[in-house]
């Protein structure tokens, strides 16, 4: 009798370090991307700036806090559900799941409360329209993109790259409580760098994609035909990104970085295009994954600091 008390003591023990989470505060800042929420962030607070109609800087800030809680939990989510795949690839295995830090449902409440609490946050003290819009972009991204498109189809980008289009929308709505040609204008610049980007990136990581059946275009239909829509969606890209130029919005300095940029970017894309073996063409993908990041930093940049100079 003694002998099976011991044994259910030390069950129940076990049991109840099992269930103890090794996570620390790190871990779930982790869990919130923070890298891709500081572009969440930057291009809501350009959305938030320029559009044409004030808002109380309390409310813009709550707002924009609410914008980049909601994408951290989108970060989160994504975690959650791709921790399997996550696993086999050398650029996500050290992430607080598959590291063993975080455990599968913590993240999972912890995404789920995220969400829940920016959304209503964001409805109740500033407009519905926007929480509406951020609502469908927690959305978008894990179910629409993460459950579905990126196991599913080579072009899973492409979609799925709407979701991180929507935060300078996102942001406007919140200042004018309306969905305008120029908030998006701000959406399409940032879905149409988004395919070349990650291309770019998956010509350099097509081992781990290809490991983890992730099915991404060099995995699925070579790395020629990666080229070649880079190049397409670089050339897609360009008038799309001199548009705030064109319609108005965007003033002489943007005009130059705009087009200025753009010739660079489609000279880099042509270098991935020709480049087709070796170091050289992992070169030539690096550079422009790069130079990308960079030049999506200076679209924003630009606008916002033509409105704060009152160009």
């Amino acid at each position: 009798m003694t002998d099976l008390s011991s044994a259910a003591s030390e069950v129940a023990a076990d049991l109840t370090r099992a269930s103890v989470s090794n996570a620390e505060p790190a871990d779930y800042i982790a869990l919130l991307k923070p890298r891709v929420m500081s572009l969440v962030v930057f291009t809501a607070l350009v959305g938030l700036m320029i559009a044409p109609a004030g808002i109380h800087p309390v409310l813009g800030a709550v707002a924009i806090l609410c914008i980049a809680v909601g994408a951290g939990a989108s970060g989160a989510l994504n975690m959650w559900y791709d921790a399997d795949i996550d696993r086999l690839m050398s650029r996500t295995k050290g992430r607080p799941i598959p590291a063993g830090r975080v455990r599968p449902e913590e993240a999972l409440a912890f995404g789920l409360t995220l969400s829940a609490g920016s959304v209503a946050i964001l409805g109740l003290a500033v407009n519905w329209l926007s929480a509406g819009l951020l609502a469908f972009t927690i959305f978008f991204y894990v179910v629409i993109y993460t459950m579905w498109l990126k196991r599913r189809t080579p072009q899973n980008i492409v979609i799925g790259g709407a979701a991180g289009a929507f935060p300078p929308m996102i942001a406007w709505a919140a200042v004018t409580n309306t969905v305008s040609v120029e908030s998006i204008v701000l959406f399409l610049i940032i879905f149409m760098w988004t395919p070349p980007h990650f291309w770019a990136l998956a010509l350099l990581k097509s081992d781990d994609y290809q490991r983890a059946g992730v099915p991404m275009l060099p995995v699925v239909a070579g790395e020629t035909a990666t080229r070649n829509q880079i190049l397409l969606y670089s050339v897609l890209m360009t008038p799309v990104c001199v548009a705030p130029y064109v319609l108005g919005f965007g003033h002489l300095a943007y005009g130059v970085v705009s087009a200025g940029g753009a010739a660079v970017f489609l000279a880099l894309a042509f270098e991935v295009w020709r480049k087709r073996d070796g170091q050289p063409a992992r070169k030539a993908a690096a550079r422009l994954f790069g130079f990308s990041i960079l030049y999506l930093f200076l679209l924003y940049a630009v606008l916002l600091g033509e409105r704060l100079l009152n160009l």
